[in-house]
């Protein structure tokens, strides 16, 4: 008489510890859990600021992050609360720079015989 693997694990292990091995019997399917999904991608910034601006006294500068895919310079007015405008020109590459997540410095418009150093981050 010969008996199936169901019966066989049946008989050794009893008819209660069957339950955990319901895979024992023939047939079936293997079924894993479903992988895990993607981490999400990084958000792009929605602007970048000036984090840095030397002598500051009131101003301030926004980029928009759609400006960061211009493929033409870009003059930026940083007047801010301050009484006078500077304005400050980043070019196409350093708009890349921008959007790539690197910092970039450069010297604004002369006004009122001072200029200023303007650093910019996205976030």
């Amino acid at each position: 008489m010969s008996i199936t693997r169901k019966q066989f694990c049946e008989r050794m292990l009893g008819g209660s510890v069957v339950l955990l091995f319901s895979g024992c019997g023939g047939g079936g399917s293997y079924s894993s859990s479903p992988a895990p999904a993607p981490a999400p991608s990084p958000s792009a910034a929605q602007s970048c600021s000036a984090s840095a601006i030397s002598g500051n006294h009131g101003h301030s500068l926004t980029v928009p992050a759609s400006d960061l895919d211009s493929m033409a310079d870009i003059t930026y007015n940083i007047q801010g609360a301050a009484d006078h405008n500077h304005t400050v020109t980043l070019s196409a590459a350093q708009l890349a720079q921008l959007k790539a997540g690197q910092m970039v410095t450069v010297t604004s418009s002369t006004t009122l015989s001072h200029n200023h150093d303007v650093t910019v981050s996205c976030v």
